[in-house]
This record gives structure tokens, C-alpha cells and sequence, in this order.
């Protein structure tokens, strides 16, 4: 009994020490549906996709690799149009930065904003400009934004996302 209270005692140190020595990786990579396989293993479902898709394959503070392309600061995607984006924090994201989806046709039935590290509150009047424009809304972190832009687009969904990186916190 002696033993088993010793070693649950120190488990938690054993593993806060174990996270602070392990090296953070500089760019992580996303999931795809690319890598989902059908039940006999046998065949990529998902691989054929066309050669000029856009998709998110890694990220870091700073930006996000795309198509084997590293593009620092801002994005926004349409479909498969990729477009750097002036804010840099997310105080600066207004209905005249995202103004391009009143004219982009057709329009995306989701506008994915990823508000860097962690999810923000949007304000009410810009949620009411993205509706204005038909599109559906969704505010998650970068990270889980460009991760459902790759799934949404892989699907064939005509799909949207604004992007900052995902060092932003505030």
C-alpha cells in the first residue's frame, strides 16, 4: 500500500517534468481526411483530389504552410483562392476587412474564423455583416480552423476561412 501511495504521489511531478523537457515542435502539422483509409486498408477514399486544392498542411505562431508554401501573417481562403489578410490581432478583424465576401460569388455557406491561439467573442454587429452575406459563421482557434477548412474543402463544400496566425492571443 506503502509502494502505491509513493507512486501516485509522484506521478504528477514525473509528468510536468516530462512535459517541460520534451522539445515543442516550430511548425505542427493538420489532420487530413487524406489519411483515412476504408476498412480493409486497401484504398485512400479521399486521395484523388485535385492537384490544385488548397490545403493546410502545418502551421506555426507566425503563419501557415499551404500547399508545401510557407505564407506569413494573415490569410484568407475562398474555395481555392488564397489571399493574404491585413489583421494582424483580432481587435483588427471589422466587416471593411472581410467586405470580399459581399462581392465573392458564389457564396461560401461557411466563413471559418480562426482567432489565433484561443477562441475570441465576436462582436454582434460583425456576426450580422457575415450573415448579410448568406454565409454561415464559425469562431474556433487558427489551428482548428485550417483543419476544418481542409476537411470542408476535401468534401467538395464551397467553404471560407479567415486566418490569423495562430501566435495571436489576443
Amino acid at each position: 500500500m506503502a509502494v502505491r501511495h509513493s507512486a501516485v504521489s509522484t506521478l504528477p511531478s514525473l509528468i510536468r517534468s516530462l512535459r517541460k523537457d520534451s522539445p515543442k515542435p516550430l511548425n505542427h502539422a493538420l489532420p487530413s481526411l487524406r489519411r483515412t483509409f476504408s476498412l480493409y486498408d486497401q484504398i485512400n477514399l479521399i486521395d484523388n483530389l485535385p492537384e490544385d486544392q488548397l490545403r493546410f498542411q502545418g502551421y506555426n505562431d507566425t503563419g501557415f504552410t499551404v500547399n508545401k508554401v510557407e505564407y506569413e501573417g494573415s490569410l484568407i481562403c475562398v474555395g481555392n483562392l488564397l489571399l493574404s489578410w491585413k489583421p494582424k490581432k483580432f481587435s483588427e478583424i471589422t466587416a471593411d476587412s472581410l467586405s470580399l465576401f459581399q462581392i465573392v460569388r458564389p457564396i461560401p455557406e461557411i466563413l471559418i474564423l480562426g482567432c489565433g491561439r484561443y477562441i475570441q467573442q465576436v462582436d454582434p454587429e460583425l456576426r450580422r455583416f457575415i450573415r448579410s452575406t448568406g454565409m454561415k459563421f464559425e469562431a474556433v482557434d487558427s489551428r482548428n480552423a485550417a483543419s476544418t477548412y481542409n476537411i470542408l474543402n476535401e468534401e467538395g463544400r464551397i467553404v471560407a476561412a479567415a486566418l490569423l496566425p495562430y501566435g495571436v492571443s489576443s
